[in-house]
């Protein structure tokens, strides 16, 4: 009996190479897995699937992972305000991590003795996940043809036509990962360090040119509501806004980053709800946590966005740090107002029964009404006491030299 190996198949030339080179070359029985993170639409996802099956897989499926992507990973970016380098919203490293758990989970399922992924061995994709595939499958045998044979384009489409195999081989001159946090985009532009993408370049076009304003609603740091339209989940909150401020090209950018093997590279995104929410998310956590809340935020949100960049979703510091990251969200609740304009965005102001900027209190830079002068003379005493102490302590050594 032939051994089973679970696929991750996107359909395209690697991973269709993939199936012809286990099934036939190799003898395994092929299952595929496609892991849907908002990228597919549903006649996309059955042409895959049937492109699967005439490559002569034992079985396919197709796992919508959109809610379970959302709730396992993103809703923590959001709630981290997180941005590589300060730039980027992680949209295709997040999804591949959801992706190598669900395909980890299938191998279980169907008792698999091996698992495949179509990564080359460039680019970071491999080690997220083979490191997901050690950890939750340990013993499987990891099969990765393309980076193992390393096999050129050229190489993989003369193989697949000797087959017979039936494909569209021309290369796009734009590679395209689209999710549920953002797409992202290379080309010969990214390819150097100098170049901006053009226009065709970008999935969406710009085909909005006048002001728009809308009205995000969080509740405990989740959009549930986009002016008056509420949502059952957030991942469809986030997908309704993408139609509103996509068409005017905001969120378009190129990240320059480090990868995990140690190489610097470029590759463009645009991921307009994305951007949108996070400045949104942002604006209110700054009217209605204290200072140190958000400090402490900042600091651990970075490290959160690094591990979870380089493939450590599964170290137990994540939860620690999600379970910081929820907590603190108790008071994200209100109105965001936002102003969308071509290429562009702004923050207009919030509404919410947390904000701390309560005019009950004082308003900065006028009259307070919470302490007197008095108060505050006495405070600014104390408050530098122990560098007054130092000063005084270092002079008077200094003079008795």
């Amino acid at each position: 009996m032939s051994q089973k190996v679970v696929l991750g198949f996107s359909g395209g030339l690697d991973t269709t190479f993939c199936v012809k080179y286990l099934s036939e070359d190799k003898g395994y029985e092929v299952h595929s897995i496609i892991v849907n993170t908002g990228g597919f639409t549903e006649d996309e996802l059955k042409n895959i699937e049937a492109h699967a099956y005439k490559l002569g897989v034992k079985s396919h499926t197709t796992i919508d992972a959109v809610e379970g992507y959302y709730d396992r990973i993103l809703r923590y970016l959001i709630y981290g305000n997180v941005l590589k380098n300060n730039t980027y919203p992680l949209s295709v490293s997040a999804e591949r991590l959801s992706q190598a758990l669900h395909i980890a989970e299938h191998v279980k399922k169907l008792g698999a003795t091996a698992v495949a992924h179509g990564s080359t061995g460039a680019g970071n994709d491999q080690v997220r996940f083979d490191m997901v595939f050690h950890i939750m499958i340990p013993g499987v045998e990891i099969i990765t043809p393309i980076r193992d044979l390393k096999l050129s384009r050229e190489a993989e489409i003369e193989y697949l036509k000797a087959k017979g195999v039936e494909l569209n081989f021309e290369k796009a001159a734009y590679s395209i990962n689209k999710g549920l946090w953002g797409t992202s985009v290379g080309g010969k532009e990214t390819l150097n360090s100098k170049g901006i993408l053009p226009e065709e370049a970008w999935p969406t076009q710009v085909t909005k040119s006048e002001a728009e304003e809308v009205i995000l609603h969080f509740e405990k740091g989740e959009l549930t509501a986009i002016n008056d339209r509420s949502f059952d989940h957030p991942s469809k909150a986030i997908q309704y806004l993408q139609t509103i401020a996509g068409p005017f090209g905001i969120g378009r950018d190129i990240h320059v980053g480090d990868t995990i093997i140690g190489i610097k590279g470029r590759v463009g995104f645009e991921a307009a709800a994305p951007m949108v929410i996070l400045k949104a998310h942002h604006a209110l956590e700054k009217h209605v946590l204290t200072k140190w809340q958000l400090n402490w935020k900042d600091q651990l949100a970075l490290f959160y966005g690094n591990w979870l960049h380089e493939g450590q979703i599964l170290d137990p510091v994540m939860r620690d740090i999600e379970t910081f990251l929820e907590h603190s969200q108790s008071n994200v609740t209100g109105d965001v107002y936002v102003q969308l304009l071509p290429y562009r965005f702004q923050v207009i102001g919030i509404e919410s029964p947390y904000d701390l900027m309560s005019a009950k209190f004082g308003k900065y830079g006028e009259m307070n009404t919470g302490f007197t002068g008095e108060d505050v003379r006495g405070f600014s005493k104390i408050f530098g006491n122990q560098t007054a102490i130092w000063n005084a302590v270092n002079e008077e050594a200094a003079g008795s030299k």
